[in-house]
């Protein structure tokens, strides 16, 4: 039987998998409190959190609570930023805004920046989003204004399940998403920007099929599948429904987060 890596465990789905969206909530401001805000929209909803529930949460709502906006007229570029601009026809101040948030540069071409994010995955743009991304109070006359992606959205899942499990008395999973892009394939799928409690790789090598056969190099990557069931019911626009409940799995709870779902660069052909 084909040995599995320490930490990987297993996920199973029982015969229904439910994906509920949570109403309610509120605009989020820097310095908001998004353990008090899942709390009271699940409270209102009159959801009750049972064992393995997974929460999900979209990264736009945990950037702007921590105040991750920039103000891109107030961004001065480098000459490195200046000139990638010019050969990507991208804004300055933007690429160097991506610059910043990025170990490395995967691809590039006239209107595309694939960088590798300092999180560690890669992404166009390094996550930066534009839409719906200036806070409240900002005053008339500055911006454009964008969100970068949190600053560490791991241990933000980790401290929002430890908070949620505390209140409800049951082991749960927390996965913070975002939105991407895949090379040969159109169109963005969510995937587990953070993660806690759940999972994030399920290991099946040294299992059998139908036929007998031992499976050898199957892995499925539940965080993102997590992620990625629940941007169809967050949605991508003005729908307002970041945070969301996935219900039907069955896991034991696993110290992992959502880096065990990267791959090394050194193996990772596209990087």
């Amino acid at each position: 039987m084909t040995q599995k890596e320490p930490g990987q465990s297993r996920l199973h789905v029982g015969d229904e998998l439910r994906v509920l969206s949570v109403p309610g909530v509120p605009g989020i401001e820097e310095g908001d409190s998004l353990d008090a805000i899942v709390t009271e929209c699940l409270a209102e909803a009159g959801i009750e959190l049972l064992e393995a529930d997974v929460i999900v949460l979209a990264s736009k709502v945990v950037s702007r609570a921590e105040g991750c906006f920039v103000d891109l007229s107030q961004v001065v570029p480098s000459e490195e930023a200046a000139a990638l601009a010019r050969e990507v026809d991208k804004d300055p101040q933007l690429v160097e805004l991506i610059l910043r948030d990025s170990a490395g540069i995967s691809r590039k071409r006239e209107g595309a920046l694939i960088v590798r994010h300092r999180l560690g995955f890669v992404s166009a743009n390094a996550g930066i989003d534009a839409s719906n991304s200036a806070p409240a109070d900002a005053a008339q006359g500055t911006g454009p204004w964008v969100l970068t992606l949190p600053r560490d959205p791991n241990a933000t899942a980790a401290a929002l399940r430890a908070h949620l499990e505390k209140a409800a008395g049951v082991k749960l999973g927390v996965v913070i998403t975002d939105s991407w892009g895949r090379p040969f394939r159109r169109g963005t799928v969510g995937f587990a920007l953070g993660s806690s409690g759940l999972p994030p790789v399920s290991d099946r090598r040294g299992d059998r099929d139908r036929h007998g056969r031992e499976l050898e190099f199957t892995e499925t990557a539940t965080a993102d599948a997590v992620a990625a069931a629940a941007d169809l019911a967050a949605g991508q626009a003005n729908e307002g429904r970041p945070l969301t409940l996935v219900r039907g799995l069955r896991f034991e709870p696993s110290d992992d987060d959502s880096r065990a779902l990267q791959r090394d660069p050194e193996q990772d052909l596209y990087a």
